[in-house]
Order: C-alpha cells, then structure tokens, then sequence
C-alpha cells in the first residue's frame, strides 16, 4: 500500500485534518473551497519527492503555485498560533514498515525554505510513481509548453506540466499483459482510435485507422479519456503506482461515466493507488455500486463547520451525514415531484 496517512495543521483551509487512506480508491467530494484538491496536490508532493532530485516543500510549491513561490502564503490565516505541519505516510508494496516526511514552516518562511524530516527514508520507497491529472484537458497544448515555462513565457503549476512529460515518455517494459491490452481496448471503443505522440512535432495526435487527427480538434471530453489509454499504454498506471485525477466528470458525456468507473475499479484491483475530487453524483454513484467486496474504496466528505473545514470517511457514498452531492441530488429530485404534481 503506497499511501497510508495524510495529516495536516493550519495547511490552506485546513485547521487539522488527519486522514487513514484506502489502498485502492480515494474519492473526494465536498462544495468547492474545502480542499479536494489541496489535499490531493500534497500527496502528489510527497509522492514526487521520492526522486532525490525533488524536495518536498519546494514541489508543494510548485504545485500550488503561491505568488513569488513563497510556502508560507500556503500557511492558514487565524488567530494564534499559524505554525503550519504536514505529515504523509507510506511505504512499499512488499514492505510492512511505513516511511514518514513531514514539512514545517509559518508565516515568516522564505520562499520554500522549510524544515524536512524522514526525506531519506522517503527517498528509499521505490513504489511512489505517480500521476497527476487536472480537471483541465493540457495535451492539446503541450507542444513546447514545458519550454516556454521555464522561460516564464506561460504560467502553469506543476500538476499540468508533470503530466505533459509523463504522457510523452515510454516506461513500458516488454509486451503489453492481456489486462492491459482488455482496458487499452474498452478505452478505444470510446476515444474511436488510439494515441500517438510525434516527437518532432511535439504534438500528441488520435489516430484512427490510417488517419490521425491533432488533439486540438478531439472534444475535450475524449481527450480527457485519450489520456488514460497514454498512461496506460506507456506503462505509468502500472502496479504500486498512484494516480490523481481532479474532476474526471469534467467534459465527459455522462454516457462514459460508467466505463471510467470500471477502468478505476480495474487499475485498483491491478495495484494501482487512486485519488479521485469529483463534484459528480453520477461517478461517485457509480463507483459506489459497482464496486465489488474484494475492492478497496473509501469516500470522503470535507464540509464546512463553525469556520472550520472537517471530513467524514466511509466506504458507503450513501452513508456519508455531511454529503453536499447527495443533498443537492435530493433537493434536485424533490423540485421536479413538485412541478409533476
């Protein structure tokens, strides 16, 4: 299991969060502003901090992207005491003993400057990979889009330029299993063709039997889906890798909702780490009911209380108390009866 625990104090809108993560699926719900993402974006942090080459507090800031990259505008602001720790937990597949960094810094931080624990332990862990994809489809604009930010010709964090690179490069090893060759096949029937990316070009392209058309002109919707089969294909959903997936809804006709569900469920039961933020009662519906009891899933509702943000955890969607999805569906669903009657 790579990710174990996420704990967090006086991080964005958090005053305390202290989460027990599941090994398979994640899923995030709550109104905007009570930290889906965030939560998400630090665990891809620490994730990426595995490299030797990445610190964990500077790829925080990378991520969040705060003005003049300074970790310390990340820091809560209240009354008191604003000192600011985040502690993630993890380890190997085949390794029962959990590795631990943690992160501290306030208000008088300079630039990412701050205090690191358990880094090298962390780096030892060799089954952190990890994906990150954003709401916003970005391969349509990935030719020279990693260049031109590093001249600071274009502003994007590093959610959107890490998947840039993760979907042009090959990890793959040998032939493809018949697992992956049965989901690469599910996801073409949707995205009618399969992906290739032109190196010189730097363009990433759908190809449908001779012809091959530029992502630009796919709907965003099926290039959102085009983008799973890359992973797929090029090895980096593999088994003891996560993956991090804010509003896989976005853009998606609600026809293709069930088939994502299932290419969730099947990368979970092949080892892979999933979290999912998603303001869709339809996916996280379906992720409920589909989800069998070999399965590892677990819902999380962050919610607004006395001016504070709180999360409730289950492995019911339906039994979520504080479930903003569900209630809007309700109210919904009530005022359709009212206008049938």
């Amino acid at each position: 299991m790579p990710l174990m625990k996420i704990k967090m104090l006086n991080f964005t809108v958090f005053d305390k969060l202290e989460l027990e993560l599941s090994k398979g699926i994640n899923v995030f719900v709550g109104v905007n502003g009570t930290g889906k993402t965030h939560i998400m974006k630090v665990l891809y942090s620490a994730c990426q901090a595995v490299d030797t080459k990445v610190s964990f507090p500077q790829k925080i800031v990378r991520c969040f992207y705060p003005d003049d990259y300074r970790i310390s505008r990340l820091a809560r602001r209240k009354r008191g005491n604003n000192d600011v720790y985040v502690l993630i937990s993890g380890n190997d597949i085949d390794d029962t003993k959990a590795k631990t960094i943690t992160v501290n810094f306030n208000l008088k931080t300079k630039k990412w400057d701050a205090d690191i624990t358990g880094d090298d332990g962390w780096e030892k862990l060799r089954s952190l990979t990890s994906t990150f994809i954003p709401a916003k489809e970005i391969l349509s604009n990935a030719y020279n889009l990693n260049a031109a930010a590093e001249k600071n010709n274009v502003s994007f964090d590093d959610t959107y330029l890490d998947i840039v690179n993760s979907a042009k490069i090959d990890i793959s090893v040998g032939k493809d299993t018949e697992q992956r060759k049965k989901l690469l096949k599910r996801i073409e029937q949707i995205i009618e063709g399969k992906v290739s990316f032109d190196p010189k070009r730097d363009e990433f392209y759908l190809k449908h039997h001779n012809s091959r058309l530029e992502f630009n002109l796919v709907a965003e919707g099926i290039r959102k889906i085009a983008l799973i089969w890359q992973l797929v294909k090029n090895g980096t959903l593999e088994k003891g890798s996560v993956l991090f997936w804010d509003e896989p809804e976005a853009n998606i006709n609600p026809i293709h909702i069930p088939t994502i569900v299932d290419m969730l469920l099947e990368l979970q039961r092949d080892g892979v780490q999933i979290f999912v933020a998603t303001h869709d009662y339809i996916l996280a519906k379906y992720i409920e009911i589909k989800t069998e009891e070999t399965d590892n899933v677990c819902f999380y509702s962050l919610y607004n209380h006395e001016g504070s943000v709180m999360c409730e955890r289950s492995p019911q969607f339906s039994e979520l108390k504080h479930n903003a999805i569900m209630n809007s569906f309700d109210k919904l669903l009530d005022e359709v009866y009212n206008l049938m009657r």
